[in-house]
């Protein structure tokens, strides 16, 4: 049974992957454009352009998560995210408690782990960076391919 889950693992982690970070993507563009509810806090409005850390944090959402989504640099892109999220609970919730249920900042480390997990695990399948990695393998041949052999 192991081995059956082992030959499973890259399809659960490129689903895992999808969902996070479309749920990531999500929180980004309602912060940023209203929709879905808008920004919490908001009643449906969106926060305001520049301001600190607020409209940052959402620019890192909608980004970092579309490329999470699609699998696009996913390492970078969720080591990105995972510091967003890093810095959103220890500068914004542990403020009010020490722990993520008593502070409200649940969300924000369950996020921050998830994209620390995405990091050493890589993107999965069903990504462009696999896309990508293989065209580029079978584009790219050996040298001792590429050179005609002297007779």
């Amino acid at each position: 049974m192991s081995a059956r889950l082992n030959s499973a693992q890259p399809y659960a982690i490129g689903l895992f992957r999808m969902v996070v970070g479309l749920l990531f993507t999500v929180h980004g563009a309602a912060s940023l454009f209203g929709v879905l509810g808008g920004a919490m806090g908001t009643h449906g409005g969106t926060v305001e352009a520049g301001t600190w850390p607020g409209w940052y944090a959402a620019v890192i959402q909608l980004v970092a998560g579309g490329l999470v989504l699609l699998g696009l640099g996913t390492r970078g892109a969720a080591l990105v995210a995972s510091g967003s999220m890093a810095f959103a609970y220890f500068d914004v919730h542990q403020q009010a408690a020490l722990w993520p249920i008593q502070n409200g900042g649940e969300l924000s480390v369950l996020f921050c782990w998830s994209f620390l997990l995405l990091v050493f695990t890589g993107s999965g399948a069903f990504s462009l960076d696999r896309l990508v990695t293989r065209r580029t393998a079978t584009t790219r041949r050996p040298a001792a391919e590429q050179a005609p052999i002297a007779a």
